[in-house]
């Protein structure tokens, strides 16, 4: 049997399963995935677990199932491209013939002194949970710090504010203007919904330490009873480490069919590929259908094309708590209930795909 080995059940590779787990997949594969645990996250929504407007078991989904499909739970700890084997944490080790390592990211700290001690995360479900205990046990009149006012910090900062309107909601933009690379059409919208919800947009903020209790921000020091850090990702430590050409915040340099240039029964699929867009599920999802189209040439002995198709984004969707939200699709500006709408019509459709 041919062994293709998926690290990691995120988007990605989620996609490449509902891609290849169809009647033409030939009966000599077989499937494993590894995750540390038994089911798909829906990362996009982990701000709203942490905030504690949706359940876990909201943006749980199963597992696919079939018959050449195996499931194995652990922590990768090593990926050795050499002997073509994946190590985990119990002990146990995978071989593959071709791998697909879609590990996604953790936190990128930037090397600030306290960050990684002192504040809380929403990269993955285990530590959304985390952060929703610590946020929705502080008392009112609480101040909660949310460093990065990217995506995930303005939806965490605008669905906290709806669970919990008594606290007090910073949020630490480097840029001197929310969504500052967009419209300001889409800019203006977002700062005047967290002007009317009374979530303090800090601009041009630059921090440079954390302590349990306070945050630097350039020299001025704020209090706050709990901060959450969502300014950058990079990819996790097993990926880190593999020996290979890195880009941007370590991520791995891919040839144009998503392979290791030097290992090429090794791709990279997602958030810890070295790639000419911003990390997101959209970009994962493209990334694994062309990989699909790669394997299955490979599987079937065919020369691989000259040139592989432009991944092409549609944009991107952002919720401002359950009623409102703001959206940047072909060039074009949404704003307000028809863009939340849009949103939680994309996450239905998501999960019914996928089970």
């Amino acid at each position: 049997m041919r062994k293709l080995v998926l690290l990691g059940a995120g988007y990605g590779n989620m996609r490449v399963l509902l891609r290849l787990l169809t009647k033409d997949l030939p009966s000599d594969i077989e499937i494993t995935l590894v995750d540390r645990t038994p089911f798909h996250s829906v990362k996009t929504e982990f701000y709203a677990l942490a905030a504690g407007t949706v359940s876990d078991s909201i943006i749980r989904v199963p597992l696919p199932v079939h018959d050449q499909l195996k499931f194995v739970e652990g922590e990768i700890i090593e990926i050795n491209t050499n002997e073509k084997n994946v190590y985990l944490d119990n002990g146990q080790h995978i071989e593959y013939d071709e791998l697909v390592v879609g590990l996604g990211c953790r936190d990128n700290y930037h090397e600030v002194p306290g960050a990684a001690e002192n504040t809380y995360s929403i990269q993955t479900i285990g530590k959304s949970r985390i952060t929703y205990e610590k946020l929705l046990g502080l008392g009112g009149g609480a101040t909660v710090g949310i460093v990065g006012a990217g995506l995930s910090g303005i939806e965490l900062a605008s669905e906290l504010r709806e669970t919990r309107p008594d606290l007090n909601i910073k949020l630490f933009d480097r840029s001197p203007r929310i969504l500052g690379d967009f419209p300001e059409r889409l800019s203006d919208y977002v700062q005047g919904w967290f002007d009317k919800h009374n979530v303090e947009v800090v601009a041009g903020s630059n921090i440079t330490k954390v302590e349990e209790d306070v945050l630097y921000n350039h020299e001025e020091t704020i209090a706050v009873d709990a901060v959450v850090w969502t300014a950058g990702i990079r990819p996790v430590t097993a990926v880190q480490n593999i020996d290979t050409e890195k880009g941007n915040s370590g991520r791995l340099v891919l040839n144009k069919h998503h392979q290791l240039p030097t290992y090429n029964d090794v791709y990279v699929v997602g958030d810890c590929a070295e790639l000419p867009y911003a990390p997101s599920a959209q970009v994962a999802e493209a990334q694994a259908e062309q990989i699909v189209k790669v394997l299955r040439l490979v599987w079937n002995e065919e020369p691989l094309p000259e040139t592989m198709p432009e991944i092409k984004l549609k944009g991107f969707l952002g919720s401002l708590g359950k009623k409102q939200g703001f959206a940047y699709l072909a060039d074009r500006t949404v704003t307000g209930r028809i863009a939340r709408l849009l949103k939680s019509g994309v996450l239905w459709m998501y999960k019914w795909h996928n089970g």
